[in-house]
């Protein structure tokens, strides 16, 4: 559950849900600028989600890996499996990766990054 919106900087990345449907296919990820970050974009079965694009474990792009049934997304160079929804390593092996709030509103998709404290 994302915390409170004021916490965040929302950004609108897609029109729409359709839209983002249709540039992210189902169980594919892509590569998003947000505020100067790379942001790996998910589409899964169980909806969109945004993690930084670099993997805790050595740095690599997140989003030229792939996905699992798990809703994990996996990274390319190791294997590294970081859940979408909480942001853990499957096997503690490393820091948590850091994700980032999804709003789907009536005007498109936003993502939240988060105001310095």
């Amino acid at each position: 559950m994302p915390e409170a919106t004021d916490k965040y900087t929302w950004h609108k990345v897609f029109s729409s849900a359709d839209e983002a449907k249709e540039q992210v296919a189902l169980r594919k990820l892509q590569l998003l600028e947000v505020e100067g970050r790379a942001i790996c974009f998910a589409h899964t079965p169980d909806g969109f989600f945004a993690v930084d694009d670099a993997c805790p474990h050595l740095g690599q792009s997140l989003s030229r890996g792939t996905t699992n049934y798990l809703n994990e997304v996996i990274c390319p160079w190791h294997s590294y499996r970081y859940n979408l929804e909480n942001g853990r390593e499957c096997d503690y092996r490393t820091r948590n990766a850091v994700l980032h709030p999804v709003e789907l509103r009536p005007d498109g998709v936003y993502i939240g990054i988060r105001k310095p404290e």
